[in-house]
């Protein structure tokens, strides 16, 4: 038998999956040209047709706040559990809390 693959998206069939208006869509322009202040919370909402600066699956909906800019991306301090992770998310990725 063939030992069952563990990848990155594995049982993300759900999770990862778009409405049929957003499928196919690349980000817009305003979405990837959007400036994130630094404190500002961010929802990691995961556009799964853009590889590039992907986070894990399991920061699918998480709230976390903008530390700096990293080149194209920025870094996100997510809390998970009792834990604090600094994940490196391009802004495709994310999306901003409206207050």
């Amino acid at each position: 038998m063939v030992s069952h693959s563990r990848g990155n998206r594995t049982r993300s069939r759900k999770l990862l999956k778009k409405s049929p208006r957003e499928k196919g869509a690349v980000p817009s322009l305003g979405r990837l040209m959007y400036d994130f202040q630094e404190g500002q919370k961010v929802i990691i909402k995961i556009n799964s047709s853009t590889h590039s600066g992907m986070p894990h699956r399991r920061y699918q909906g998480k709230v976390g706040a903008i530390l700096k800019k990293r080149g194209k991306a920025y870094e996100v301090k997510v809390s998970l559990g009792e834990k604090e992770k600094v994940l490196i998310v391009r802004p495709e990725h994310l999306v901003e809390i409206k207050s």
